[in-house]
């Protein structure tokens, strides 16, 4: 017994101290197994909140202004072809899928794309198309021959107001990803991944075998699971807890998630390129960036292309690096045959192909500029998270086809004056805005002879002296007086002193430093003369020619000092395009606007911007200040258009020349659109230009480009013509030289030049009684 007890006594104390660590340990694996738990269900929580929420903050995007197609339509085949080309069309000899097109001599047929505009869901349509001379001549379906009165070619994506994050995409759902591409994905980048469970451990343990070997890394072992993880829930940093942390929630993804959902979200996720500031994310904005074309209507060559970038879109860039992403392609192709995806003539066949890229397809012509206007525009009505991540559809008033042509006349005509001048290359500056005289809408803008460049928007922030570009407000505050102007009234061009305030002497010219005893109100405005200006300006009233400028649009405070009449004041290419808007139309004014509809990502309408226009000066003045505007551009300062422009065509402007030459300035109109042109340097130096031979040469050949609409001159009620002998301003029928003038009735003089045929006492009576009902 005594033996036994001493043998108990040795052992027992160590039994009891492995007892404990027995139960330590257990302890320690029950907390760390449930500290375990609690993670993953931590990062389950993860998982789904990311995963079952907004996945990704989509921008706006920005569509452009659709092409109107009817029969009579002012539209010519060269710019149906662009247009065509810019939205990715195909050119082909048999139109037989949509986003394809034929043309010969002035017939088109073509098959365009689906797309939902703010007020409906149109189809794909085959049609045809007939030109004449004039424009559309015929419109109609093709198969069926039946008559298309109106029909809206799908306006093209001209850009996106880029997330906080800098990232843009198209989101697309997995059963509208081209199957193609599915199965080339797949046999590239993870075989396994509709058999796997988030994480191949076959895979994993073929690459460590393989880096191992190669001493370096050679191979990755991710599914495309693990990589959707890593690009949407981790950061980039390579580390093993990141490690671990991605093979637990490719585990709870793949568990909780159908296949096609994870191959869906790795689509739209996949970083594919970069564009300036802006990241390329998922395959349908990498085929609109590489190819200008939709996803759908890729082929072979170019979806292989697609994959082979998911592997390094720097690296294989197409553009950079040609040779090396055609060699990778080919690898792509060369697996997608061993998985049976394709043929190994499929697969020859495209191998041969070019890579199909085309350059810079995502920027719209002039975008960063009009890209600007449009968020200012937004920002009235929408917050900001909302522009950059609601993925809001905005249908702009853009044209790129106008904006091209606004684009290559700034940078054309500025090369040529800087060349004709000696002037180094970037000297001039210039910005460029053109509008629909109807409706106001913005069709384009230019902010920079670098239409690709983001910084300083010239159209809308240089606000520089305007000079007599405001001379039109000063005139037709006299003209809205007409018992007391028209446009022969008889003005004093003589030199003029004024004292300012602080004792200072004002003593303003005339551009040449002549003076005149007496002009024509007319003939002062179409020579551009300063002193017979400021007088008149003093006439009617500093006061009153500032609110004739608010009733033009100018909204921006001005000061009334004498010299604000000949320009001294500051404003923007926009603000005078909202002064020249309301001029061309007649006195009505529609408020300058980038914008025509916003809808939700699903293309339901949130908002529409309606045309606005409200009548703000006299008719019948504007109608007499035009016809002076006119007279400008036939024998005035901007005379120079009767042989810029083909033919004696109708139009109407102004020249502006600031002090010393520093600010040429010339707005203009015909029917249908306004345009304004500002030239300068940045660094305010002068120019040595004038408004006539610097920025009217940049309108002239911008509206040479897009075609002149001429004007048509009908009097507005309560405007007369009558037949005007210049050299007296009297009645002069029968004179050499008479012309008609218009005149506000009752405004008219009564008596009748020397050589005029002599009226009949009928005539002479019927205008004394009018005489007695004036206004």
């Amino acid at each position: 017994m005594a033996k036994k007890r001493t043998r108990q006594g040795k052992t027992g104390p160590g039994r009891g101290r492995r007892g404990r660590w027995r139960r330590w340990v257990v302890l320690g694996l029950v907390a760390l197994s449930l500290a375990t738990l609690l993670y993953i269900l931590y990062l389950d929580r993860i998982v789904q909140a990311r995963f079952e929420g907004q996945r990704w903050a989509v921008p706006a995007k920005v569509y452009g202004r659709s092409l109107d197609l009817y029969p009579g339509a002012p539209v010519t085949p060269e710019h149906l072809k662009q247009t065509l080309d810019g939205l990715g069309y195909r050119r082909v000899k048999h139109p037989d899928r949509p986003g394809n097109y034929s043309s010969y001599r002035g017939r088109f047929l073509l098959r365009t794309r689906a797309f939902r505009f703010p007020d409906i869901h149109r189809s794909s349509d085959y049609l045809e198309v007939l030109f004449d001379g004039q424009g559309v001549s015929s419109l109609k379906r093709a198969a069926s021959g039946d008559p298309v009165g109106h029909y809206r070619i799908e306006p093209r994506l001209i850009g996106s107001l880029t997330s906080a994050h800098g990232e843009d995409r198209i989101l697309l759902k997995r059963e509208q990803l081209p199957e193609l591409l599915v199965n080339a994905l797949i046999a590239v980048e993870d075989r396994q991944f509709y058999r796997h469970i988030g994480i191949d451990p076959i895979a994993i343990g073929r690459a460590l075998w393989a880096n191992l070997q190669a001493n370096r890394v050679v191979q990755g072992g991710s599914t495309l699971t693990q990589q959707l993880v890593k690009n949407f829930f981790l950061s980039a940093e390579r580390t093993l807890w990141r490690k671990f942390n991605e093979v637990l929630m490719a585990l709870i993804l793949d568990l909780r998630y159908h296949k096609d959902e994870i191959l869906g979200a790795y689509a739209n996720e996949i970083y594919l390129g970069q564009q300036g500031g802006k990241a390329i994310h998922g395959f349908a904005l990498a085929s609109r960036f590489y190819f200008n074309r939709p996803l759908q209507e890729l082929g072979l060559p170019r979806l292989a292309m697609l994959v082979t970038l998911v592997r390094g879109p720097s690296a294989y860039d197409p553009r950079r690096h040609p040779q090396k992403a055609k060699q990778r392609r080919d690898l792509v192709l060369r697996l997608m045959v061993d998985q049976g995806v394709i043929s190994q003539r499929q697969a020859a066949q495209a191998s041969q192909a070019p890579l199909g890229v085309e350059q810079g397809r995502l920027r719209a012509s002039g975008s960063p500029a009009f890209m600007d206007l449009v968020r200012r525009q937004l920002r009235r009505d929408y917050p900001e998270e909302g522009l950059n991540a609601g993925g809001l559809r905005i249908f702009s008033t853009l044209d790129p086809w106008l904006q091209e042509r606004a684009e290559q006349a700034l940078s054309r005509q500025l090369g040529e004056l800087e060349s004709a001048r000696d002037l180094p290359h970037g000297t001039l500056q210039g910005a460029l805005t053109l509008a629909d005289v109807a409706t106001g809408e913005v069709t384009a803008l230019v902010g920079d002879r670098n239409p690709e460049f983001a910084g300083f928007n010239r159209a809308l922030d240089a606000v520089r002296p305007v000079g007599s570009l405001i001379k039109p407000a000063i005139y037709l505050s006299a003209l809205s007086q007409p018992r007391h102007y028209h446009l022969f009234s008889p003005l004093e061009d003589r030199p003029i002193r004024i004292k300012g305030a602080n004792g200072e002497i004002w003593a303003p010219r005339n551009y040449d430093s002549r003076h005149h005893d007496s002009v024509s109100l007319e003939q002062a405005l179409v020579e551009s003369l300063n002193l017979a200006t400021v007088r008149l300006g003093l006439s009617v009233g500093l006061e009153s020619v500032i609110d004739t400028l608010h009733e033009l649009g100018i909204h921006r405070p001005v000061e009334p000092f004498p010299s604000m009449l000949l320009g001294a004041v500051s404003l923007s290419p926009l603000e005078m395009t909202q002064m020249y808007q309301t001029l061309a139309n007649g006195g009505y004014s529609a408020r300058l606007k980038s914008i025509r509809d916003v809808t939700d990502a699903q293309g339901e309408p949130l908002s529409r911007y309606p045309l606005a226009i409200e009548s703000t000066s006299d008719t019948r003045a504007v109608y007499l200040l035009r016809h002076a505007l006119s007279e400008v551009t036939r024998s005035g300062t901007a005379k120079a258009l009767q042989w810029l422009l083909p033919g004696e065509v109708a139009v109407a402007g102004k020249t502006g020349t600031t002090d010393k030459l520093r600010d040429s300035w010339f707005a203009g109109f015909d029917r249908r659109r306004v345009a304004v042109v500002w030239v300068g340097r940045d660094d305010n130096a002068p120019t040595g230009l004038t408004g006539s031979s610097g920025a009217m040469r940049v309108w002239a050949e911008l509206m040479n480009a897009i075609g002149v609409a001429p004007l048509l001159e009908e009097p507005p009620t309560g405007v007369e013509v009558l037949t005007i002998d210049p050299a007296t301003g009297l009645l002069g029928e029968g004179c050499p030289q008479a012309t008609g003038y218009p005149f506000i009735v009752g405004s008219a003089p009564t008596a009748e030049a020397p050589c005029a045929v002599r009226d009949s006492h009928l005539d002479t009576g019927i205008r004394w009684l009018q005489g007695l009902f004036r206004y």
